[in-house]
């Protein structure tokens, strides 16, 4: 079993099939298709099925996805590690961020990343804050900056931002200068769909208390539910952050409460694995970003 099998092993697994897996690793598929074969008889198990979609694990494939992924990080981290005894390591890092989050700081982050490490490549993947927590616990990520996840022992959090979040109409609209929390159900709502971070927050506070919102639409982007709400198809609530996304006229806004609803912005790493210089280096780099431009 080589660790070039197992690479190749997961690259099939997250393509879904053989034909995809060999474009990501820029390899022939009968190339590929025989080093599976390989590790399958070395190992003495059927590894893949072939689906109506492509090919998905057998109960020994996911077994053994668990520890190859682990092999292949660490592994990762061992030549990282030794590429820091330069001056300026190299290696790669991968870090998540939410969309609205990724839009106005991707550029920043990777300027700055390459001024301190010109050796090394950055990756930014986007996604909700739920995909992103199980990216990072399974080790596709290094690092993530997430909205209000849920506690896990395996990962530790760094608080980045708190944000309170706003009812906002359509242009025109005249809200009161504050909104109880029971009041929210008399607004015909456009909110983001779930799994979303600002969502299950709201549910949280509000399901307990018995307060049903009036859901005309869900999306999943914060820029379409701030253009229907900017055509007059309800409100929102979003924090401020979020509402400064919007490229049109500024969208009449109040607070909400008492009691305020709020969000926060977390830097997430995992506990499990050892941080490099060039992880500990990127996360100094997330910390000292402006996380209240939108």
């Amino acid at each position: 079993m080589e660790l070039r099998q197992l690479l190749y092993f997961v690259n099939v697994v997250d393509a879904g099939s053989f034909s995809r897996g060999a474009v990501t690793l820029n390899l022939a598929q009968p190339s590929l298709s025989r080093q599976i074969a390989l590790l399958e008889a070395d190992l003495g198990q059927r590894l893949l099925v072939r689906t109506g979609r492509g090919v998905a694990p057998t109960e020994a494939g996911q077994a053994l996805l668990v520890h190859a992924r682990a092999m292949l990080d660490i592994a990762r981290r061992a030549r990282d590690e030794l590429l820091e005894m330069d001056e300026s390591p190299g290696g790669r890092i991968v870090v998540g961020m939410p969309p609205r989050v990724a839009l106005g700081l991707s550029t920043p982050l990777i300027q700055r990343f390459r001024e301190k490490f010109p050796r090394a490549v950055i990756t930014v993947l986007e996604g909700l804050s739920v995909s992103l927590r199980e990216s990072l616990i399974a080790g596709r990520l290094d690092l993530a900056l997430l909205f209000d996840p849920a506690a896990s022992p395996q990962l530790a959090f760094h608080p980045l931002m708190r944000e309170k979040l706003l009812l906002a109409a359509p242009p025109g609209s005249t809200l009161p200068a504050r909104v109880g929390l029971a009041q929210l159900a008399n607004f015909p709502m456009v909110l983001p769909s779930a799994p979303n971070a600002i969502r299950h927050l709201l549910d949280s506070v509000l399901a307990p208390r018995g307060v049903e919102l009036q859901v005309l639409a869900e999306v999943g982007a914060v820029r379409t539910v701030l253009q229907l709400v900017a055509t007059g198809v309800g409100c929102t609530i979003l924090p401020e952050s979020a509402l400064g996304a919007s490229s049109d006229e500024p969208l009449p806004c109040a607070p909400i409460g008492p009691p305020s609803i709020w969000n926060r912005l977390v830097l997430a790493t995992p506990m499990a694995r050892p941080a490099t210089r060039l992880t500990r280096g990127t996360a100094q780099l997330l910390k000292e970003l402006d996380f209240r431009r939108p």
